[in-house]
């Protein structure tokens, strides 16, 4: 089966969309990158093999292709690994996510072998030059959150690991409730129905478990936002989040 997403890739400032291209077939079982990659992202098979074993999922024992288009530009760093990891579980099936709803969304971020998510450098100007790209949604390391949110107009998505990745892509119809405070995502969930309660101006949020996702003070929300996919809360700086 074949998949298609989005990295980045810088060339000094400028930045290109790179096309991460997956085939999984029959064959002896081997697994090559090609499209000028250099050592690093050479080397990230191995990253990858053990982030997705150890993410307890198996990884496939056949004949793996990646394909970094195009392949006349020079691809460095570690920051393809979450991409082309994504790309084999889509293509092997652990992901049912349509590629269509990807088309305006990249990946970015290096892999631990524990399947942990890493932080990266370069990550504003990626953001900055993806947007100017029309990409729409980013997926990264949640310890570069910050730094991305800077920029408007960007969907940012933090992940802590592998798990947190594919949870996100085969939930993207449920609702997102996020929250920002000075500017900066803090905290994100994702809930299949959003349930409120209200006593002594408390705001508790629950799912349809009644699990309470965290309790705030009215006083202390000052705008919020209610769209198609997500629901933000913005807050002012002293607010202090209970969470449960």
């Amino acid at each position: 089966m074949l998949s298609k997403i989005k990295a980045i890739t810088l060339n000094g400032l400028d930045g290109n969309l790179i096309e991460v291209q997956t085939d999984i077939s029959n064959g002896i079982p081997e697994f090559d990158i090609i499209g000028l990659p250099d050592v690093t992202v050479k080397e990230a098979k191995k990253r990858i093999k053990s982030a997705i074993n150890n993410s307890k999922i198996e990884f496939p024992n056949r004949k793996i292709l990646i394909n970094l288009a195009p392949a006349n530009i020079k691809k460095e760093g570690s920051s393809f690994d979450l991409a082309m990891a994504v790309g084999i579980l889509i293509a092997k099936g652990d992901v049912v996510t349509a590629e269509n709803n990807l088309v305006n969304s990249i990946f970015i971020g290096e892999l631990s072998l524990d399947g942990k998510v890493n932080r990266i450098n370069g990550v504003l100007p990626m953001c900055i030059e993806a947007k100017d790209l029309g990409i729409k949604t980013i997926i990264l390391p949640k310890a570069n959150a910050n730094e991305a949110a800077i920029i408007s107009e960007l969907d940012i998505i933090p992940v802590s690991d592998l798990n947190e990745v594919i949870e996100y892509l085969n939930k993207k119809k449920q609702k997102q409730l996020r929250i920002r405070q000075k500017g900066f995502m803090i905290e994100q969930f994702f809930i299949e129905k959003l349930m409120y309660k209200v006593q002594d101006d408390i705001l508790s949020l629950r799912d349809e478990d009644e699990d309470v996702y965290l309790s705030l003070n009215l006083n202390q929300v000052y705008q919020v936002e209610i769209g198609e996919k997500q629901i933000i809360l913005f807050l002012d700086n002293d607010t202090e989040i209970q969470l449960s």
